[in-house]
């Protein structure tokens, strides 16, 4: 196995430095890159030929920054974002998000971090227009969620917003992460479940030394946590409400009871008694879709939640009635597999204004559906809770749940 030998000093210095980080060192791969910056691809850090002429103070500071890189699965997670988002994504907004959550984590810990460096928590004060302490953004955002709030920003999803963007060039932000999921030297990518168990080892190691990262006081958020990919939960809930139950028929004759009729018939037996078969309805299954165009939902979720519920629409053939909303419904149209795009379009010009749900779902019922999702971030009085199932995708948990309805995580 190649070992780096640019790093093996500052690796050393970090074990003793941070006895969590020095564990989680150990199961990284650590290998000399003939050219370029130091980089994380997968679980191996490649250091650059410009590593071994940095400080050795700075140098520490760099492998721990991508040692977290490594352990809390950046670049597997950066992929993931990557395929779902696709042509939307934008792989420096993650690595901006992910480097902020990095270097606060290692400047609260009181470890050496080469300056300037960007940190979430000064991203978060600028976006929240208050001051975000570095305990409040560790505690409180991981790095999926950061990206998502920080491209809600960006005009039209491209780019960075005027003020991400100043503040990244004054901090001389450089991408260092690759969002390819696994190693360039062939490695798999990390597996989040184990990294989680590696992580939570180390913590309670450098707990018990009492320096280093686990020594922290406070939550770290952006530890990774094998989950379901909402998607794959919204596909299962949308494919359970439209599925058809099949029926007794009398018009139709169960299968085993034709071939007992013929088999009687054929040896001069009395025909058994009829059992009827089973049969679909004839009923189309309908989905209502609610939209909320207030402005609190960024273009991203939204255009992947369309994504998806045209997918549903398109497999299972059920009707799809999109209502278009603020405080009133302004957009009411039926909707096949295709066409989603030319819908959003017209939908986020219509972006403002207040929410009211009790307009949408007073119209939603009338449709008889299956189930009424709603796409929101349930900012606005609900009303009486309608006779059909209501499901609610939101962008971003709520401090107060709903009092009908079930809830859908799809900020990460």
């Amino acid at each position: 196995m190649v070992h780096s030998t640019r790093a093996a000093l500052a690796l050393a210095h970090l074990t003793e430095t941070d006895p969590a980080l020095g564990a989680l060192a150990l199961w990284c791969q650590h290998r000399d890159a003939p050219g370029g910056d130091t980089r994380t691809a997968g679980e191996t850090i490649f250091y650059g030929p410009r590593f071994p002429l940095l400080s050795l103070p700075d140098q520490v500071g760099t492998a721990a920054h991508h040692v977290l890189h490594v352990a809390l699965c950046h670049s597997d997670r950066a992929a993931t974002m990557a395929q779902r988002f696709g042509a939307a994504f934008q792989e420096d907004l993650y690595n901006l998000a992910a480097d902020g959550l990095v270097n606060d984590t290692l400047i609260s810990a009181g470890l050496p971090v080469p300056r300037p460096a960007v940190r979430a928590s000064e991203l978060l004060s600028q976006t929240e227009k208050r001051v975000v302490s570095a305990a409040e953004a560790l505690a409180t955002w991981d790095a999926d969620r950061l990206y998502l709030h920080l491209a809600a920003r960006a005009p039209n999803r491209k780019g960075l917003s005027e003020d991400v963007r100043s503040y990244a060039r004054s901090k001389g932000f450089n991408g260092d992460l690759d969002p390819s999921g696994h190693s360039s030297d062939g490695g798999d990518k990390p597996d989040e479940g184990e990294w989680r168990g590696r992580m939570v080892g180390a913590l309670s190691a450098g707990r018990a030394a009492g320096t280093g990262i686990g020594a922290l006081a406070v939550q770290i958020a952006d530890i990774p946590t094998p989950r379901v990919p909402w998607e794959l939960r919204l596909r299962r809930i949308l494919a359970k409400a439209t599925s058809q139950v099949p029926r007794q028929s009398h018009r139709r004759p169960a299968s085993w009871w034709c071939a007992a009729d013929d088999d009687a018939r054929r040896h001069g037996r009395p025909a058994p008694v009829y059992a009827p078969g089973q049969a679909r309805d004839g009923y189309r299954p309908r989905i209502v879709v609610g939209l909320d165009t207030s402005g609190s939902v960024a273009d991203g979720p939204l255009h992947l939640f369309a994504s998806e519920a045209g997918s549903i629409a398109r497999r299972t053939g059920a009707e799809v009635q999109v209502l278009g909303f603020d405080t009133e419904v302004h957009t009411d149209m039926a909707m096949g597999p295709g066409g989603w795009d030319a819908l959003l379009t017209s939908l986020l010009i219509q972006r403002g204004g207040g929410t009211d749900f009790r307009p949408v779902l007073s119209v939603a019922e009338t449709y008889d559906p299956s189930l009424i999702v709603v796409l929101t971030d349930l900012d606005g009085p609900l009303g009486d809770a309608p006779k059909q199932p209501v499901l609610w995708a939101v962008p971003i948990l709520p401090a107060r749940l709903p009092s009908f309805g079930d809830l859908l995580d799809i900020g990460g």
